[in-house]
């Protein structure tokens, strides 16, 4: 695999996971630089060693992660988009009451259900002469930059919307869900 093949798939690979961060970062308070990057490492870091452990895998379970990675991706994206939905509604949520910052376990959850597609495309490269290493950190440090972006894209549109933030956030998660398994089911790329 060649250097502009390495940046696309790269790109390809972080692109829901920056539409995620965008309705993470609009669900918080002014989300700082720090948290943007804090958030960035966190996506960053799962996308980068998800291909690997796809890669590791194999041809072994090919036939498993193939089958089910846009219904495990749907399933836990649909779930964290209604959970942020359920607490938009739930709390008065004064632009003041939103939180600086998210827990690692919810930054975690939604990074790895976004990356799921890394490890399937991980399988793939296990198939061809690509140095699984460079690729990976490519994902990875493609992903740092559009997770960080997103939070800061948040930021502003947090502002925009207000205090149903969270909601459009959620929303947001739940679209990004709702695309993979029709994106698998129809073809389209």
């Amino acid at each position: 695999m060649n250097l502009v093949s390495t940046v696309l798939l790269a790109l390809a690979m972080s692109t829901d996971a920056f539409a995620a961060a965008v309705g993470k970062g609009a669900a918080l308070h002014k989300p700082q630089l720090r948290e943007a990057i804090r958030t960035g490492l966190i996506f960053g870091s799962i996308e980068a060693i998800t291909p690997v452990v796809g890669w590791i895998l194999g041809m072994a379970a090919a036939r498993y992660v193939v089958a089910w990675d846009h219904w495990i991706a749907f399933a836990l994206l649909g779930l964290l988009g209604l959970r942020m939905i359920f607490a938009g509604f739930r709390e008065p949520d004064p632009i003041e009451s939103r939180p600086q910052s998210h827990p690692f376990w919810v930054l975690a959850t939604t990074g790895f259900a976004t990356s799921i597609d890394a490890m399937a495309i991980g399988v793939g490269l296990a198939f061809l002469n690509v140095n699984i290493v460079a690729t990976a950190a490519a994902i990875g440090l493609a992903t740092f930059t559009m997770v960080t972006l997103g939070v800061m894209v948040g930021r502003v549109l947090g502002v925009v919307v207000g205090k149903r933030a969270e909601i459009v956030g959620g929303l947001l998660l739940i679209g990004i869900g709702s695309y993979i398994p029709f994106e698998h089911l129809t073809g389209v790329a």
